[in-house]
């Protein structure tokens, strides 16, 4: 039996949001930790300008992305057909790949050293792999969902599709601690693919247009980015899915994003809302 995320997550997401629900330091809070409304400044609102565009895989159900060394890494979902791959960014080519078991659909990924880490969706497994060959080195296990997946440097970061973000020690793959995702006191609920950049996260919010810009140490939502209306068109002769997938160049300055059966992947700068 096949299913996907959108099926069977959807009603949740109704659910909650009826009910109106959701670097650098060497350890993490043990609790979560949610600063006073009184000490939260405004948020900013950003839109954007595309850079540039790059042609995508469209059968890719993108779910976990990272820019390293000139390629992207990408992690695709949906039951039998969840991979882990190596991307040519000018051309979109895949030139590396291989396939996770059935059973499994996969979810974020980020690069640690010379590994990837990915996770996968409700079977509480996650698989590091040699970033050169792809040869899967160990699992690990996880109490929650396995949904976003970054790093800043010390610790893994990850996602469960709730409010909650986890910090992860990233040599015994453990949870060290954890926030709760808050605008101005609101829980910000499906949090998605994750991405570090310059000292914040930047999250994908599930079933929206939206990446929200997250201060690591509060869990405050200090920007919303507003990418309505980012794929053309013109770009979208078949169905496509969600916004999804963040990555980052850190020496060209340079941020990506892409969506679940994009045919496009795009280069983007942030401009502020007037």
């Amino acid at each position: 039996m096949i299913a996907s995320k959108i099926r069977v997550t959807a009603a949740a997401a109704i659910i909650a949001m009826a009910l109106g629900l959701q670097p650098g330091c060497a350890e993490s809070p043990a609790v979560s930790t949610t600063a006073t409304q009184t000490t939260i400044p405004p948020v900013a609102n950003y839109t954007y300008r595309v850079v540039n565009s790059y042609p995508y895989d469209r059968a890719a159900f993108t779910e976990g992305l990272v820019y390293a060394d000139g390629f992207l890494y990408e992690s695709t979902g949906l039951y039998g057909q969840s991979t882990v791959r190596k991307v040519d960014l000018a051309t979109g080519q895949v030139l590396q790949s291989t396939s996770l078991d059935p059973k499994y659909f996969g979810e974020g990924l980020t690069l640690w050293q010379n590994s990837l880490i990915q996770l996968t969706w409700q079977t509480h497994i996650g698989f590091v792999y040699s970033k050169d060959n792809f040869t899967v080195l160990k699992s690990f296990s996880y109490t929650t969902e396995g949904w976003g997946l970054t790093q800043d440097g010390t610790r893994l970061i990850m996602s469960d599709g709730t409010s909650t973000i986890y910090f992860l020690d990233p040599v015994t793959l453990q949870a060290t601690g954890k926030i709760d995702v808050r605008d101005h006191g609101t829980p910000v609920v499906n949090i998605n693919e994750l991405e570090y950049v310059n000292g914040k996260i930047y999250a994908n919010i599930w079933l929206t247009d939206e990446i929200a810009i997250i201060d690591p140490g509060t869990g405050n939502v200090e920007s919303w980015v507003d990418l309505t209306g980012l794929l053309p068109p013109f770009a979208n002769p078949v169905a496509v899915d969600v916004l999804n997938g963040i990555a980052y160049d850190p020496v060209g300055k340079r941020l990506f994003v892409t969506g679940k059966l994009w045919p496009l992947l795009f280069e983007i700068e942030l401009v502020p809302k007037s």
